[in-house]
């Protein structure tokens, strides 16, 4: 299983480490793309250190990233959205996820 990485707000941190990524919690900060709720029901997860610098170069959340390894997650149990990015449909747990970057501030330009 590859390695893949979730991008969230700082604001985001107590509750990832508490509740792992649980897309119904999402409100306390806006999402990467800027949204104030889920787009999908689930987490959207970057395939690689490059898709996950992207994610991190797109934050709209007015603040500070950090970067979430996850581990545990088969590729066949992703779903495509619309969009085009993979999102895992469902709760993460907090043992598959581990914080490997912390406080990246938000990109001057995107």
């Amino acid at each position: 299983m590859p390695t893949r990485y979730h991008v969230s707000s700082v604001s985001n941190r107590d509750s990832i480490a508490r509740y792992g990524l649980d897309y119904s919690r999402t409100g306390a900060a806006r999402g990467i793309a800027g949204s104030y709720g889920p787009e999908q029901q689930g987490s959207f997860l970057a395939a690689g250190e490059r898709e996950c610098d992207w994610f991190v170069r797109m934050n709209n959340t007015g603040g500070a990233v950090d970067v979430w390894e996850v581990h545990g997650i088969d590729d066949d149990d992703l779903i495509q959205s619309p969009e085009g990015f993979y999102y895992f449909p469902g709760i993460i747990s907090v043992d598959q996820l581990r914080l490997v970057q912390r406080d990246l501030p938000p990109a001057r330009n995107h």
